[in-house]
C-alpha cells in the first residue's frame, strides 16, 4: 500500500478477513481526498478494486505459473519495438534512467517524465527502469487495459527506450488497493510486454545483461528483476502457489542464486519493488510499517532473501515502494551492497526521515528520479529532484563507486564510494 492508504490492523489476515475486520475504511481510503482528478463519488473500495479480486484468476489462465525466466534475448517480433542497448555510449558507459511508483497518470507524473526526458537526451540514456506500482491503484484488468496508455505510454512519450519493469504491490492488488494479495494479476503486465514498444517484462522475474563492447563477451552490467510481492504483501496469500514458502518463491530464490553465481558482469544490480533498507515511512524489510510478526506484512522472508542471496554479491539493490529518494551507504550489514530507494516519480513522502540507516544523500519531500551510469572504471548514480511547476530537473547529488562488490574481498564496506 501507499503512504496515503489503509494498513491492515495486524499481519497475516487474508484479504477477506481484512475487509471484514477493517471494513471499507474511511472516506477517501481508496482514492485519497484531495488527489487531483479524484471523482467525488470514489469512496472506500471502488469498482476497479472489486473487479481485481473477481477477475484475477480468469484473465490470463492460460499463462503458466512459476516458469523459469531465461536471460533476456534481443527484442524481436513487434515492429518498432525499442531495442536493448548493445554497447556502451560514446563515453564508454551505459546510462540508465531509474524511476519508481510512477503510474498515477496525474500531472506530477507528467512533470517528472518531462524532466527525465530532458536529462535522457543530454545523457544519451539507452535504457530505463520502472521499479513497480506501474498502474495505480489496482493494476491492470487485462493485458490491453487502457491504463497502460494513460499511466505509462503517454506520460513517457519521448523516453523512447526499453523499460525494464518490476511488479509492485499496486500491480498485484486484490480486493484491497495495493495489498499485493493477488500476484496473478502481474501476468497481465507480462503479457502487455508483447505489444508495447517500451514495456520490457519477459517474465515476472528475469535478468538482462548488457555487453561491455557490443560482442558476446562478458557483460559490463547485469540487472536482476525480482517479484517481491508474495513475501511482502499486506495480507496473507491464499493461492498456495504464491505462499511465502510456496513453489513460486522457492523457484525464484533458486533462479536468483544461480543467476548471480553465473553472472560475469562487472556490475550487478538487483531490482525489487520493496526495499531491503529504507529510512522512509514504510521502513525496512522485516519490519515494514511497524509489523514484526507474521510471514507477510513484515517482509521478514524478503529480508532473508536479500541477506542470504543478494547482499555481498550485488553492487546495488534498487527499490521503490517508499515515495522518497535515498542513496544509502553500503555497510558491514549489507556486505558492501548499496540500497537505493527511488519511488518519487509521481508521489512524495512526508518530508522527514523515520529511520537512521547511513545515507550518502536522501530527500523525503520532493519528486525526482535517478540516472545510473555504468562503465568499466566506475559506476555513478545521479539523483535529480524535479520542480513540478516548471518541469525542470536539478542534479541534487552524485555518488561514484570504482570497485565492484565482487572485487572488495577484505575491503572496508563502502570502499571506493564518495
Amino acid at each position: 500500500m501507499c503512504d496515503d492508504e489503509l494498513i491492515p490492523p495486524r499481519a497475516d489476515l487474508t484479504e477477506d478477513q481484512w475487509k471484514r475486520t477493517a471494513g471499507a475504511g474511511p472516506a477517501g481510503a481508496a482514492v485519497p481526498a484531495g488527489t487531483p482528478d479524484a471523482p467525488v463519488a470514489a469512496r472506500g473500495v471502488h469498482r476497479r478494486t472489486l473487479l481485481g479480486g473477481a477477475a484475477a484468476g480468469a484473465a490470463l489462465a492460460a499463462l503458466p505459473f512459476g516458469t523459469q525466466p531465461a536471460v533476456a534475448a534481443p527484442r524481436t517480433g513487434t515492429p518498432g519495438r525499442f531495442p536493448l542497448p548493445s554497447a556502451p555510449g560514446p563515453s564508454g558507459e551505459y546510462a540508465v534512467l531509474i524511476t519508481g511508483d510512477a503510474g498515477t497518470g496525474k500531472a506530477e507524473q507528467y512533470a517528472v517524465a518531462a524532466a527525465a526526458a530532458e536529462v535522457c537526451r543530454a545523457e544519451r540514456v539507452g535504457l530505463a527502469v520502472g521499479l513497480g506500482d506501474n498502474l495505480y491503484e489496482n493494476g491492470p484488468e487485462s493485458d490491453h487495459d487502457a491504463e497502460f496508455a494513460e499511466k505509462f505510454e503517454r506520460p513517457n512519450t519521448g523516453i523512447d527506450v526499453p523499460w525494464l519493469m518490476v511488479l509492485g504491490n499496486h500491480d498485484c492488488s486484490g480486493l484491497i488497493p495495493g495489498s499485493g494479495g493477488d500476484p496473478s494479476r502481474g501476468d497481465r503486465e507480462v503479457a502487455y510486454a508483447a505489444t508495447s514498444r517500451r514495456w520490457y517484462m519477459p517474465s515476472r522475474y528475469y535478468n538482462v545483461a548488457l555487453p561491455a563492447d557490443g560482442s558476446q563477451g562478458e557483460p559490463l552490467v547485469e540487472f536482476f528483476a525480482l517479484d517481491t510481492n508474495p513475501v511482502a504483501s499486506y495480507v496473507a496469500q491464499t493461492d498456495p502457489h504464491y505462499y511465502w514458502n510456496g513453489p513460486y518463491m522457492r523457484e525464484q530464490r533458486r533462479w536468483l542464486d544461480a543467476a548471480l553465481t553465473a553472472s560475469r558482469a562487472r556490475w550487478k544490480v538487483v531490482l525489487g519493488h520493496h526495499p531491503y533498507l529504507n529510512n522512509g515511512k514504510h521502513g525496512s524489510a522485516g519490519a515494514y510499517d511497524g509489523f514484526v510478526i507474521g510471514n507477510y506484512t513484515s517482509g521478514i522472508h524478503l529480508k532473508k532473501l536479500y541477506e542470504e542471496v543478494v547482499c555481498g554479491r550485488a553492487d546495488l539493490i534498487m527499490s521503490g515502494h517508499d515515495h522518497t529518494l535515498q542513496i544509502l551507504e553500503p555497510t558491514d550489514r549489507t556486505r558492501g551492497t548499496r540500497q537505493l530507494v527511488c519511488g518519487a516519480a509521481a508521489k512524495t513522502g512526508d518530508g522527514k526521515a523515520h529511520f537512521t540507516h547511513p545515507a550518502a544523500w536522501q530527500d523525503f519531500a520532493r519528486h525526482g528520479f535517478m540516472v545510473l551510469k555504468a562503465g568499466a572504471g566506475a559506476m555513478t548514480i545521479d539523483a535529480y529532484t524535479v520542480d513540478i511547476a516548471t518541469k525542470k530537473p536539478r542534479l541534487a547529488h552524485r555518488t561514484r563507486t570504482t570497485r565492484p562488490v565482487a572485487a572488495r574481498a577484505g575491503a572496508p564496506a563502502g570502499a571506493g564510494a564518495h
